[in-house]
């Protein structure tokens, strides 16, 4: 299955936003959770870490298929996969 994500807008920005594409795309996702999907970011002009996060932890939820990732060459959308990645795996710590 594959999900092009310039379907949400050119310039995903703000947290609540990504929750609300989340939850537009949940709806014609999840016949067969455990399916491969794609998320295809060509076309996207801007992808702040916030929406991704909003976006990417609910369906990382949700969906337990593999997902993979499209038109990634633009350098915004290749940072923010690449921070949340990190992220994602413990490369960041907190420290006060």
């Amino acid at each position: 299955m594959r999900l092009d994500m310039s379907k949400f807008g050119l310039m995903l920005i703000s947290r609540p936003a990504g929750r609300e594409a989340y939850l537009a795309a949940r709806a014609y996702l999840f016949d067969d959770a455990s399916a491969e999907v794609v998320l295809d970011f060509s076309g996207v002009k801007v992808l702040t870490p916030s929406w991704a996060d909003a976006f990417l932890q609910n369906f990382r939820a949700d969906f337990k298929g593999s997902i993979l990732y499209q038109g990634t060459e633009n350098p915004s959308v290749r940072a923010t996969l690449s921070l949340l990645d990190r992220v994602q795996h413990g490369e960041f710590s907190a420290s006060l």
